[in-house]
């Protein structure tokens, strides 16, 4: 549904290790980085920005990126722990979403919640 996503980001060091950490189990790469931003995606094709933005801390945002498979969920959010993320609700089902959503959530370095899911 949408092209692209920016995220501002305190430390971009930081957070380029946790999502291409997280994200590298549904596929997704660091496409593109300079001091100020990075782009993260499918090769050749970052969507999800992160611009390096000092002063005071945002309200955080919500992201969902699909998975392949519940495996992929599994990894994200094992991986984005190691990387520096915090749980916000580990691998399974979430019924009360639907009877076929299966997601993981996780806290990223700036507060923003960040979601796999296969439904």
């Amino acid at each position: 549904m949408y092209d692209h996503i920016g995220l501002r980001v305190s430390n971009l060091d930081a957070s380029v290790r946790f999502y291409s950490a997280a994200l590298a189990p549904l596929g997704h790469i660091l496409c593109s980085k300079d001091e100020t931003s990075a782009g993260l995606g499918p090769k050749g094709a970052p969507a999800l920005w992160l611009y390096l933005e000092k002063g005071e801390r945002q309200a955080g945002a919500h992201i969902a990126f699909r998975a392949p498979d519940h495996a992929a969920v599994s990894k994200f959010h094992t991986e984005g722990l190691k990387a520096g993320g915090s749980d916000n609700g580990g691998p399974g089902p979430r019924l009360d979403y639907s009877p076929t959503y299966y997601a993981a959530f996780l806290i990223d370095p700036d507060g923003n919640n960040v979601e796999a899911v296969c439904a």
